[in-house]
């Protein structure tokens, strides 16, 4: 009995070392990030397309560039479809759909009436520039210019919405999922 409850704690004793060993060096937003990218190429957190009312955005306020930190003003996405996601480099959900997120702009980036907003809400902006430093997406990323508007605040992040051409937001999907297939493209490239 008693070897059993050594041999117990010395399995513990080694999955908490690595933990903490993950959690110590900052590796484990991307382990975690990584393990959830896995999930999102099974295909069962495949965004849902549904088209609903939830309102109409308010175009009232700024982002910056996050690389040049050039204001724009948020009407200028006036008359097209906006992809809107809300993220941070310390949320691995956020880590784990990026390359979704990165396809989807792939296929719509030509479109002159789809536009993708991809806003970081890091308070360190240097963890957020390392982080797309290490990566290679190509889809613009914007930060903060001033707080988000009301109807764009969520409780958790990742959050995304789409805005349609007349201001309606039809879509918004908090948490973890994959954008990157035909049924999104359709759903963006038509409204």
């Amino acid at each position: 009995m008693k070897e059993k409850v050594i041999k117990e704690l010395k399995s513990w004793g080694v999955i908490l070392i690595i933990f903490g060993g993950l959690y110590i060096t900052g590796l484990h937003t991307e382990v975690f990030g990584f393990l959830q990218r896995i999930l999102v190429s099974t295909g069962i957190v495949n965004a849902d397309t549904e088209v609903e009312h939830l309102g109409y955005t308010d175009y009232k306020w700024q982002v910056a560039e996050f690389k040049s930190g050039e204001k724009i003003n948020f009407d200028e996405f006036k008359g097209k479809t906006v992809f809107l996601n809300i993220w941070a480099s310390w949320c691995p959900p956020c880590i784990a759909e990026m390359p979704s997120i990165e396809g989807l702009y792939q296929k719509l980036k030509d479109k002159d009436d789809v536009v993708f907003v991809i806003l970081n809400v890091d308070e360190d902006k240097s963890k957020a520039e390392k982080f797309l430093k290490r990566k290679d997406f190509s889809f613009p990323v914007y930060s903060r210019n001033a707080p988000t508007p009301p109807i764009f605040q969520s409780r958790s992040i990742p959050t995304t919405f789409v805005i349609n051409k007349e201001g309606e937001i039809i879509f918004k999907h908090t948490g973890l999922a994959n954008y990157d297939t035909d049924d999104f493209v359709k759903m963006l490239s038509s409204n």
